[in-house]
This record gives structure tokens, C-alpha cells and sequence, in this order.
């Protein structure tokens, strides 16, 4: 039987790094996405005594401009599934976070929607990614997370959102049409932290102000993709649940970490 196809996106970002040798310690085979073939060796690194198949494709986000363009990569790898990992972030100002994250990510996540072969798309966003209030925030959560994103990183923000929202209504469409077990799984931390990771978390509804390591990032990333049953917004920061169990508690709550957001609005975009 053969294992897993995964096309890892932003495959030298830093929990990028962090999620791939754990994705290969599960057998599965991944294609990370790099644009600098310089970082190719240090990738392949990483693959050494693990049981799952590392391959590496050079390709620029950057030159992403439509559905088309991410197609041909997946027509070239057909993965099963796909994780963006990728960001610009405040790296190359305002233009690059809305080419690589706003439209690179809406055409990853319209092309793997049309094509056959994918069935899941994880999203790592951040927490505060999303126009509206979650019931579970307080005064200060929201004060914490406005200020982010209108006064740091503002630009990000509202690429982020745009695609957070896209994915949230590509999938809604999906479902519409019939195919209720695509799965979307939006991974959405709070501040990153190079901190070794403890192995336990606060998952789902949470606080919009705290820290999380990349490292556990990477951790329930895996613990979420490795579910069939794993779908919607997932908040993160550290706490004291350790991470399979956080994940299991989530899916028996039904959790929605979608609540406040206007959804009809959203969906209406497709």
C-alpha cells in the first residue's frame, strides 16, 4: 500500500522545518516546496533514519498568480493532501505578503479543491486572523488582536484573512456540492516561540494573547492531519493538555472555531 502524498508549502519556513521529519516518522511521503535550491541539502537532512520518502521541488510562491499556476504542481505531484506552511509575513513589505499569501494561498487552495486527488488542506494562519469577535474573547482579547492587526501587521492581516475566508468558503462549496469528508483544518496559533516544545497545549477556544512553540505547532499540526474528523478553526497556544488528547477533546465537543463570524457573507465570495 502506498503511503500518504503531502505537498508541503513554504517547505524552509520554521515550522516547516520542525513539521517535516515528524511527518516522515509517520511513513509518509512529502514534497516540500522551496525556492532557493540552496536549502535543498539541509531539507534532505532531515529525511535521514525516518521511514517516509522526502522529495524537494523548487518553485516559487511568488510566481503564483492563478489557479493555474499552483494546478501544475499538483498535477505534478498529486498529493492527497496539502499544507501551506508558507509566509511572507512582514518579510519584502505589503506587495510580497499579498502575492504569496493572499493570492498564492487562494490558488493553492482553489486548485487543490478542483483536483481529484486532494483531500485535505491544513492552513497555518494565527490567531487573530478573522474579521469578526469569537464569543469566547474578552475586552482585552480583542484589543490584543485589533492591535496586531491594524497597527503591526496590517498588511498581513488582511492577506491572511482573504485567504483564511477563501478556504472557509471553497470547502462550504464542496460540501454543497456533496463531498462532505474534504476536509479544511486551519491551525491558528498564537505568538511563535522557539522555546523546545512541552507536548501540551491549549486547543480551540482560547485567549487571543499567548505564546505557543513552533515546535508544538508543528506537533498538532500533525495530530490534526493524521484525523479524518478534524475540520475548521483551531486555536493555539501552550497549555497543560497534552496534544492528542486536546485534539480528541476538541472533535467530541463538535468544537466550532468559526463562531462570529459571518459565514453567510463568507460563503457568498464563491
Amino acid at each position: 500500500m502506498s503511503s500518504t502524498k503531502i505537498l508541503l508549502l513554504g517547505g524552509h519556513g520554521k515550522i516547516a522545518l520542525k513539521l517535516t521529519p515528524l511527518l516522515l516518522a509517520r511513513s509518509w511521503h512529502v514534497t516540500s516546496v522551496i525556492r532557493n535550491p540552496d536549502q535543498e541539502s539541509e531539507l534532505q537532512a532531515l529525511a535521514k533514519n525516518k521511514p517516509g520518502k522526502l522529495d524537494v521541488l523548487i518553485e516559487s510562491l511568488d510566481d503564483v498568480a492563478a489557479e493555474a499556476d499552483a494546478a501544475k504542481v499538483l498535477d505534478k505531484v498529486k498529493p492527497q493532501w496539502v499544507v501551506w506552511a508558507a509566509g511572507a509575513g512582514g518579510k519584502g513589505g505589503a506587495a510580497r505578503a499579498y502575492a504569496v499569501d493572499r493570492d498564492a494561498a487562494k490558488a493553492y487552495i482553489s486548485a487543490s479543491a478542483a483536483a481529484s486527488s486532494v483531500r485535505k488542506f491544513l492552513m497555518i494562519s494565527y490567531i487573530g486572523s478573522r474579521r469578526g469577535t469569537p464569543p469566547w474573547w474578552n475586552a482585552e482579547d480583542k484589543k490584543a488582536a485589533d492591535h496586531v492587526n491594524t497597527e503591526v501587521l496590517p498588511d498581513y492581516y488582511k492577506a491572511k484573512v482573504d485567504a483564511d475566508e477563501h478556504l472557509l468558503a471553497v470547502a462550504e462549496k464542496k460540501r454543497r456540492g456533496g463531498d462532505k469528508d474534504w476536509q479544511l483544518i486551519n491551525l491558528r496559533p498564537g505568538t511563535l516561540s522557539d522555546d523546545a516544545g512541552t507536548g501540551k497545549v491549549k486547543l480551540g477556544k482560547t485567549s487571543s494573547r499567548g505564546k505557543v512553540s513552533r515546535e508544538d505547532v508543528a506537533a498538532v499540526a500533525v495530530a490534526l492531519l493524521a484525523r479524518d474528523d478534524t475540520r475548521g478553526y483551531f486555536d493555539l497556544l501552550q497549555g497543560d493538555e497534552r496534544i492528542e488528547e486536546a485534539v480528541e477533546k476538541v472533535v467530541k465537543e463538535g468544537h466550532d472555531g468559526v463562531q462570529g463570524e459571518n459565514l453567510e457573507e463568507i460563503y457568498q465570495r464563491i
